[in-house]
């Protein structure tokens, strides 16, 4: 089964749209990435500075292999200049009996 994850990125006031005009042109990478079977990315519709990706990897290693490539190509480094807090990752199991 697929592994979900939810990420938050917690932008400076005015940074959001800044943040997507970045990942716009970055996330064609992650969908090419070994896994990647969906990424899609939202804005909360009450603070356009949270910005959320909801992603499908194929499995969870995947995943962290392809975090794993993004801090080793220098993806976290660019972070600050966006957020305001830490970003938060969260991998989801699903309960299909609920």
């Amino acid at each position: 089964m697929s592994q979900k994850v939810h990420a938050v990125f917690p932008c400076q006031k005015g940074k959001g749209a800044e943040l997507l005009e970045w990942l716009r042109a970055n996330l064609p990478e992650t969908r090419a990435f070994p896994g990647c079977e969906a990424i899609e990315a939202y804005s909360d519709g009450d603070d356009p500075d949270q910005i959320i990706l909801w992603e499908t990897f194929a499995e969870r290693a995947d995943h962290e292999a392809y975090v794993a490539w993004r801090i080793e190509t220098g993806f976290l480094d660019i972070l600050p200049r966006y957020l305001a807090g830490e970003l938060q990752i969260s991998y989801l199991d699903i309960h299909t009996d609920v």
